[in-house]
């Protein structure tokens, strides 16, 4: 269960400051915790401990550097259920996909601890003409320095994680701040690293509104922010965060195609997953399916079939699936999209209805394209179906999207795997499986107003590094 009230971590250290930050059962919508809410002043102090813990972490050894996140590792082990509770109270997230995302938070910090000792460089011959004989040149990557972090409220664990441990691989001091509706997974993580011996100053985790927290993105002290959320809110601070640099994981609405050679029982069960897992709240989850015309209506039979089979209700219980959405509001905001589509033109295939944050999963088809559940970020239970008779075309349809994140394409024809790779526009083209497929180790970011630059730990690691040369010369 959940404590009663939690602190803000400030400089390595919990501080009981007020309660003022109320956290609610996303399913009932009752308080259920009450969490320390950091002022302007919090931010400005943690910012100051962040620059005095720079040449400390930059100091410290590699194999220090490992420890911590080893500790870490176990620690979220041995923490395993209270995470994954905490994570289904505070996001609405069905208890399965909890435990599943616990799993990915250890994966993260354990795939840190293995690249903190494999932060390496390289020499480069630098004689490339006469001049230059006797020249040797050396590269080192040296930590960035401070960090901004501002993490989502639909993986509060994980993508928060996978901007701690790169950080405390790199031996860079941070600052970070969770979404304020899910709050309580960053402060087990900070409440876990306050057990070691990182140098003071190393990281805070201070909660805080929005409205509040600017100096994350316009603070000059910061090296760099990395922002996990909404596009709008994205571009805005990278136009605010003046010299630093900026590293964005935004939206999506991800296409999948199913081409006339695929397994349908596989595909079915996989589309399943990418659509309506944790309630469509993923960045990547399927929002456009994509089917040739040979297999599109035994498709759709399945679909349909599977989809309202899907059980919804308290994410607590073992066998729900479908659990609410953050809020009310974006339940109702992504209801609005369904019924807009319908009037302009869509049939509405299965689902549709809502009560109050809990939004049927909903399978739509014929939806004009101008409609906003083709064009915007859907984030939430809904998918749109169309057939297809051209893979050309197809792929073209992929494009014509103002996001890039992920694509995911059923297909056996290696050829046509290759030409979606070379013709897709998005960070990441999946083969044989649904767009929503991610694991930790692998670089993740999109293009278009899907963000800039990628996660993933090891390119993670190299945003919060620089490239350090030396020159050594050989006198003859």
């Amino acid at each position: 269960m959940l404590q009663e009230t939690y602190p803000y971590y400030l400089a390595n250290e919990a501080v009981h400051a007020n309660t003022d930050l109320e956290v609610t059962d996303k399913y009932s919508g009752k308080v259920v915790t009450r969490v320390a809410l950091a002022d302007a002043r919090t931010i400005d102090s943690a910012i100051d401990w962040a620059l005095l813990a720079e040449k400390p972490m930059a100091n410290l050894p590699a194999y220090i550097r490992q420890e911590v996140l080893q500790h870490c590792v176990q620690r979220f082990k041995e923490r395993f259920e209270e995470l994954a509770v905490a994570l289904c109270i505070e996001a609405g997230k069905p208890i399965h996909d909890s435990r599943e995302e616990v799993s990915r938070l250890i994966d993260t910090f354990h795939v840190a601890a293995q690249e903190a000792v494999r932060i390496n460089g390289e020499i480069v011959n630098l004689e490339i003409s006469k001049r230059a004989k006797g020249y040797r040149g050396f590269i080192r990557r040296v930590p960035i320095g401070a960090c901004s972090f501002i993490s989502p409220f639909n993986f509060p664990l994980n993508l928060a994680a996978h901007k701690v441990a790169p950080a405390i691989a790199a031996g860079c001091p941070f600052v970070l701040k969770p979404a304020s509706r899910t709050p309580i997974g960053a402060l087990i993580i900070a409440e876990v690293l306050a057990e070691t011996n990182l140098p003071k100053g190393a990281f805070s985790v201070l909660p805080c509104h929005r409205e509040g927290a600017d100096l994350f993105t316009i603070d000059d002290r910061f090296k760099l922010l990395s922002f996990t959320g909404s596009p709008s809110v994205g571009w805005d601070l990278k136009a605010r965060a003046g010299r630093k640099k900026v590293v964005l994981e935004l939206g999506g609405n991800a296409a999948c195609i199913i081409d006339q050679d695929t397994d349908l029982d596989d595909a079915v069960e996989r589309l399943i997953f990418g659509v309506f897992y944790q309630s469509g709240q993923s960045c990547i989850g399927v929002q456009r399916i994509y089917a040739h015309c040979s297999l599109y209506e035994d498709l759709k039979r399945r679909l349909i079939e599977r989809t309202k089979k899907l059980k919804k209700g308290d994410p607590k219980s073992e066998d729900t699936f479908i659990g609410p959405m953050i809020s009310e509001g974006e339940a109702t905001r992504l209801h609005d999209w369904i019924k807009e589509g319908v009037k302009a033109g869509a049939t509405l295939l299965c689902g549709g209805a809502r009560d109050g944050a809990m939004l049927d999963p909903t399978l739509l088809e014929g939806v004009p394209h101008e409609c906003a559940v083709v064009q915007q970020e859907a984030f939430g239970p809904v998918a749109i179906l169309e057939p297809f008779d051209n893979f050309d075309e197809v792929l073209d349809k992929v494009n014509d999207s103002a996001f890039g994140l992920q694509a995911g394409i059923f297909t056996r024809d290696l050829y046509r795997a290759q030409h979606a790779w070379d013709t897709l526009e998005v960070g990441g083209v999946v083969i044989g499986d649904v767009p929503s497929w991610r694991v930790d180790n692998m670089p993740y970011g999109g293009v278009k107003d899907s963000g800039l630059g990628r996660e993933g730990v090891r390119w993670a690691i190299a945003d919060m590094t620089e490239e350090r040369l030396m020159v050594v010369r050989t006198p003859e």
